[in-house]
């Protein structure tokens, strides 16, 4: 069996992408596999090197009308082409999309050559990719029940799988998870993350918050930083008496998730996922510049979960400094709210795997 997989280059459509291809390859192990990334993350993802991966050059698209958009059009023709060359010379029995503009050619030529397709929409609100290709797929794996109210037209073709995770995120013992950060079972610990690519303003937010409560209680900190800020969030706690671990990226989450009493996070469909799978109380700020699906995201796990949603704007305005000092002056009721919890009894690695069983 041959089969190729589709994703872009966030860490919210890749690492699903990982998860699947781990879980494939561990149930059939005879699987060729193909992963096709944009160019843009040759760097990035150096690990994926234990796949045979090719690159095509598509960019964004947007609806404004400058250079940058005629370029990105110009890239989505060049990428077509490669996608093309690419289909041909692989031949895969099926092509599996994990969202983003990169799968939209390799899709729809998958579908002109009569080759099956499925693919896998992360937020509650599918993208613009999917809904464009969606027609042209032979499955839908959603990790959302509500996602269905958004996709009546393919309710045949859908099927609820959940997100994929990396099989290393599962809970560890409180006292080893503080033990890998050298900190105190005593203190309150706080999770900061802006997801891969890190968030400015969850940043500044976070550390002008802290500065007006460190000197009220009693916490530490687990900060994600994201490339860009890690130099300056990691000096900024220097001035101030708090235990702190900043890093710029941990692949090590499992750590970070059974250690932490609360997450001050985005909503992406990863991160929501993870907290769901933690039972971890959130403090959730929607990226604003992709509201429509973070702000559902964020919704839909208040829903089910203990969340606190901020806008983005309010993470200047004291706002985020109210919701943690809320939180931890009354710790006991948002714990005992953690049982409130109603998340499905399922393994979507295992069910998007058997998702593709069927298309043959």
């Amino acid at each position: 069996m041959k089969i190729l997989v589709a994703t872009g280059a966030s860490g919210g459509h890749i690492f699903p992408a990982l998860a699947f291809l781990e879980t494939l390859k561990e149930k059939f192990p005879d699987t060729e596999i193909l992963l096709v990334l944009p160019k843009k993350s040759i760097d990035k993802y150096a690990e994926v090197a234990d796949y045979k991966t090719r690159y095509i050059s598509i960019t964004p698209i947007n609806a404004k009308f400058n250079l940058q958009n005629i370029i990105a059009v110009f890239n989505f023709l060049k990428g077509s082409f490669e996608s093309l060359f690419i289909l041909v010379r692989f031949q895969p029995d099926i092509v599996v999309g994990f969202g983003s503009i990169v799968c939209v050619p390799l899709v729809l030529l998958a579908w002109l050559f009569r080759i099956k397709t499925l693919i896998h929409e992360q937020n509650v609100v599918p993208g613009l990719a999917n809904k464009v290709i969606a027609a042209f797929a032979d499955r839908i794996a959603i990790s959302f029940a509500k996602t269905k109210e958004y996709l009546k037209r393919y309710q045949d073709k859908l099927l609820l799988t959940g997100n994929p995770l990396r099989r290393e995120l599962v809970l560890v013992e409180k006292d080893k998870a503080l033990d890998f950060f050298q900190f105190s079972p005593d203190k309150y610990t706080i999770l900061v993350s802006g997801g891969s690519q890190g968030s400015a303003s969850i940043n500044k937010g976070f550390l002008n918050a802290i500065s007006a409560l460190s000197s009220q209680f009693s916490f530490q900190v687990i900060h994600l930083t994201g490339t860009n800020d890690y130099q300056w969030v990691k000096n900024g706690y220097q001035g101030l008496n708090i235990a702190s671990r900043v890093f710029d990226f941990l692949k090590d989450m499992q750590y970070a998730y059974s250690a932490a009493d609360l997450a001050v996070c985005r909503a992406g469909a990863i991160t929501i996922t993870e907290l769901m799978l933690f039972r971890l109380p959130a403090i959730i700020c929607p990226y604003p510049y992709a509201y429509q699906h973070q702000r559902a995201n964020a919704e839909f796990f208040k829903s089910i979960g203990p969340a606190v949603i901020l806008e983005d704007s309010q993470l200047q305005e004291g706002k985020l400094t109210e919701a943690i000092k809320s939180i931890i002056s009354d710790p006991l009721n948002f714990k005992n709210m953690r049982d409130i919890y109603n998340i499905p009894d399922s393994c979507a690695n295992e069910l998007l795997v058997n998702a593709v069983m069927p298309i043959f």
